[in-house]
């Protein structure tokens, strides 16, 4: 929904009554769109999307039928419906969308939450999909406080745990309760949606690569830092994509960074005065990835001098040198390129070939 909450907020503030808002809350095979992907509907204007164009039109019709009745509704659509020529999706995929009434009254909490992904402040947003609870009842799960009821103590409590530990793994998915928040029960679906800040790309060395990283990287949705130690090529003039631009020795500012397990480490330097002190501190860090410019014999002789100062095989493991994929790169945006490819495969699992040589599923199930 983030991609479309400017001009949901927009219509829950001008409070001219109600709305439909639909989203992805599960896939399975081939579905084009990930879990959290939204459409809103006010009138005959729609916004967002749920499935890249395959089922629009019918969750429109949907969303019309909900806020005239009132009512939630959880819907699959896909190869296995009847009318699946008709609405289903044409790459053979299954998709669960919830088309709910939005309001100020049906959803008061919709303004903080908007505030808070605006300040970038983690939120979770649990929403009952199914079984014997209300369905459409939500739970909001800040870090610190929480806002409304799934209508029981217990089923809140085990949520908030699970809502909590999802929003710091950026993650957002179905999960199943017992009435009572049992856990080894699945009578209840919950839906929790994780609105955490966009994951870090840390891009060290300010050459005309990390430009275009940088680049790539704001476009994946990134918070994107670039740091140099000279200020005279750190500059935001240089570097109009990134969020940040840091002038300090990398190592020492990556010593002092906030680094999860979502963090992506970019190391362009190819100096070893720069990249080897740094790399000493990224290679204990838990950031998701790890990756050093350089040619084959760069790569070698940062490798000797890493192991010179202490690092282990397995923290070496984490190092991803050469960087990005072997696409034939030349160009600085040719470079990033091959570096978001690495980023990507590295992230859902594929296997950098082309899907001409490949059988079976082109996108993995996301829950």
């Amino acid at each position: 929904m983030r991609d479309i909450l400017s001009q949901v907020n927009r219509w829950w503030t001008a409070d001219g009554g109600v709305f439909g808002l639909a989203t992805v809350v599960g896939t399975f095979r081939s579905a084009p769109r990930q879990p959290g992907a939204a459409m809103a509907v006010l009138g005959e204007e729609a916004v967002g999307s749920v499935s890249g164009g395959c089922v629009e039109g019918a969750v429109y019709e949907l969303a019309q039928e909900v806020v005239a009745s009132g009512k939630p509704v959880l819907q699959r659509y896909g190869v296995s419906d009847d009318d699946a020529f008709a609405v289903g999706l044409t790459c053979g995929g299954i998709i669960d969308i919830f088309v709910e009434p939005v309001s100020r009254d049906a959803y008061p909490e919709l303004g903080e939450i908007a505030a808070s992904i605006e300040k970038r402040v983690p939120v979770a947003v649990a929403t009952i999909l199914s079984g014997p609870g209300r369905v459409g009842a939500r739970r909001v799960v800040w870090d610190d406080h929480v806002s409304g009821t799934l209508g029981s103590p217990r089923l809140d409590a085990a949520v908030d745990d699970d809502a909590r530990g999802m929003l710091a793994q950026g993650v957002t998915g179905v999960r199943r309760y017992g009435r009572n928040g049992e856990r080894r029960l699945d009578d209840l679906q919950v839906f929790v949606q994780s609105f955490a800040p966009p994951p870090k790309m840390l891009v060290f060395g300010a050459i005309d690569f990390a430009a275009a990283v940088a680049r790539v990287g704001k476009f994946l949705g990134y918070h994107v830092v670039v740091c140099d130690a000279r200020p005279v090529f750190a500059t935001s003039k240089r570097f109009p994509d990134a969020d940040e631009v840091v002038v300090k020795w990398p190592h020492d500012y990556l010593s002092n960074a906030a680094v999860d397990e979502r963090t992506v480490i970019c190391v362009l330097t190819h100096d070893p005065k720069f990249d080897v002190p740094l790399l000493e501190v990224a290679l204990r860090t838990p950031a998701a990835y790890v990756g050093a410019m350089g040619s084959r014999r760069t790569h070698d002789d940062r490798m000797a001098r890493l192991r010179e100062i202490g690092l282990t095989d397995v923290e070496l493991a984490r190092l991803r040198s050469p960087i990005g994929l072997d696409l034939g790169a030349r160009t600085p945006e040719e470079t990033a390129v091959s570096i978001a490819a690495e980023l990507i495969q590295l992230r859902w699992g594929g296997s950098g070939r082309p899907l001409t040589t490949t059988e079976g599923r082109i996108h993995g199930e996301f829950a």
